[in-house]
């Protein structure tokens, strides 16, 4: 993922409201998100790649998400797939805080990354390029992108208010979708500096990424309310940033959240 919006606690109906899109280059598979054949109880797409996926939900609440951290420069060649540690977190059943601190004991092991895990309960923030260790979030909004959580890059700040003000129209998506699909390109110089090429920097600025080769491949709405229903609403784009799908399941989760 490249842009996770979350609400956690912030919502009277919802306990968790997660608005994602997905950049990746157009030549690595994936699978649309769907029910795991190995773990049904697990709702994902797939990285059909490495094997692992960047969102999910599961039947018992569990929730998990990543982004890659953009360090132009620093990737290390065969290092283990981040996608695994959302993948590991789905279908296992660790507690999420005992979960993370073992992530948090090899995260040197991988590139840079930022990620979500949670149950209905808490949810967590981990990175292993902060040395602020596992974070649990207290009721709020929260942007993610390619840096840490809540850094204040311009496309972040806009699609944070927008996501936020989408909130009070729940259950409507629409205004959740029009603000995944802001192509905007920031202004030079307001653009951060993350070690790669100016031109880079500029398509990477927008909310959702155009190019031939890379940008936003899907859209996603994960909403619980706090009954216990689980919504999530995928739509996928092709290299000409044309629709090229959509899923939408809705199940009620096995746990009745104690949250709100």
């Amino acid at each position: 993922m490249c842009l996770i919006l979350v609400a956690w606690q912030a919502h009277p109906d919802y306990p968790l409201v997660v608005a994602a899109n997905r950049d990746e280059f157009f030549s690595r598979p994936a699978a649309p998100a769907a029910f795991w054949d190995e773990a049904p109880q697990v709702l994902a797409g797939r990285d059909l790649e490495a094997g692992g996926t960047w969102l999910g939900v599961s039947r018992g609440q569990r929730f998990a998400a990543l982004t890659n951290y953009r360090e132009g420069g620093r990737q290390v060649t065969g290092a283990p797939s981040r996608g695994a540690l959302v993948a590991e977190f789905l279908t296992g059943g660790a507690d999420p805080g005992d979960y993370l601190a073992q992530v948090d004991r090899r995260a040197a092991q991988y590139n840079g990354f930022n990620l979500f895990a949670g149950d209905g309960d808490r949810l967590a923030y981990l990175s292993n390029r902060s040395n602020g260790g596992i974070r649990w979030l207290p009721p709020g909004i929260y942007g993610l992108s390619n840096h840490l959580l809540d850094t204040p890059w311009p496309k972040l700040a806009s699609a944070r208010a927008a996501f936020a003000e989408a909130l009070a129209g729940l259950p409507a998506e629409t205004r959740f979708f029009e603000l995944l699909a802001d192509d905007e390109i920031v202004p030079d110089a307001h653009l951060p500096e993350t070690g790669v090429p100016l031109a880079w920097e500029r398509i990477l600025s927008a909310v959702f990424v155009r190019s031939p080769n890379y940008g936003t491949r899907a859209s996603t709405l994960l909403t619980r309310h706090r009954d216990g229903r689980i919504l999530l609403r995928e739509r996928s784009f092709d290299a000409a940033a044309q629709p090229a799908g959509e899923v939408c399941e809705a199940f009620q989760s096995a746990e009745m959240s104690t949250s709100v």
